[in-house]
């Protein structure tokens, strides 16, 4: 399945149905009066938040969605049909905003969140709301009005509590492999994951808790380089960020200042949100050099780095335990 996580899609609420100019024709009632109907609301257009839905994808291939109109009035004072809402089914975390302003319109992150995009018209007068005194047979009526119609841009933040950045080829992906059961794709060479990956670790107390792998971020990504500006939207929502730094590099003070100029650079709050530093790939460093590594970075970031290797499972435990003593997880 594609992730895709930008839409642009047009809404159109149906058009409500017009009044009608209609009179009794009834045995034995010979001034029958005004009975033209009602005509019928239009179909509003509502977004539902979908704990199912993974991705945008339905959006590609179908960018218009209408609702229909209103059925039109009926004789002895009979109101048409109104048109069904139209539903339409977004993964959580959607953010909807209004294409030519840029306005927020809603923020779908609760599964069944309701947003109403499009208020369908309402329906016209037939001629019976028209009788008076001084018009006893009135041959007006009114049309229905036309339903709103937007143009809506959607974003898809994921929902998840921990973040997994880094540069790319730094173990994300075979961290939240070994740790969730996601099965990212995982190779030696840089750039192999090309979309988020999600998914669910245990917590202590049985549920679980939702990490994101996040593509590789490099020098100038919040400018649009490489892939990370595409994805740095999906650690928004986050309340933890897991900094992954490789052991193997030459410079892993650098590769951190690398990552938390883009931070900085992309906003959002992303550079003051709690984060672990993690060195990665332990099994390439002898313990001296790694001494050395763990007070390079602790030097720069005043806190003392965890180190693990995903590989051989070790310092996972550690790990974990402060993820959840930063979430406040017992």
């Amino acid at each position: 399945m594609q992730f895709i996580d930008q839409a642009r899609i047009a809404v159109r609420a149906g058009r409500g149905g017009d009044g009608i100019v209609a009179f009794r024709r009834e045995k034995y009632v010979p001034a029958g009066g005004p009975s033209g109907g009602d005509g019928g609301r239009g179909g509003d257009v509502l977004l539902v938040a979908d704990a199912n839905l993974q991705t945008l994808l339905d959006f590609k291939y179908r960018r218009l969605f209408a609702a229909d109109d209103g059925r039109r009035g009926g004789p002895n004072r009979s109101t048409g049909a109104s048109a069904d809402t139209l539903t339409i089914r977004v993964p959580c975390g959607t953010e909807v905003r209004d294409r030519r302003t840029g306005i927020l319109l809603g923020d779908l992150t609760a599964p069944g969140e309701e947003l109403l995009v499009a208020a369908g018209g309402r329906g016209g007068l037939g001629n019976a709301h028209y009788l008076s005194n001084r018009n006893r047979a009135p041959e007006k009526f009114t049309e229905g009005k036309e339903g709103e119609e937007w143009l809506l841009q959607m974003e898809l933040k994921l929902l998840a509590e921990v973040g997994i950045i880094g540069l790319p080829n730094a173990g994300k992906s075979t961290l939240i492999a070994v740790l969730s059961a996601a099965r990212p794709k995982i190779a030696d060479y840089p750039f192999t994951t090309l979309v988020p990956n999600l998914g669910v670790v245990r917590r202590p107390s049985g549920d679980g808790t939702v990490f994101a792998d996040i593509p590789g971020l490099i020098a100038g990504a919040a400018r649009g380089a490489g892939l990370g500006h595409e994805f740095l939207r999906h650690i928004e929502r986050t309340r933890l960020l897991l900094h992954l730094v490789d052991a193997g590099a030459e410079d892993v003070a650098g590769d951190l200042k690398v990552v938390e100029t883009e931070l900085s650079a992309y906003g959002h709050g992303l550079v003051e949100r709690p984060r672990l530093v993690v060195l990665t790939k332990r099994e390439l460093c002898e313990e001296g050099r790694l001494e050395s590594l763990v007070a390079q970075l602790e030097e720069h970031t005043g806190q003392k780095p965890l180190v693990i290797s995903a590989a051989t499972n070790r310092g996972l435990d550690a790990l974990l335990a402060a993820v959840w003593q930063q979430l406040g997880i017992v």
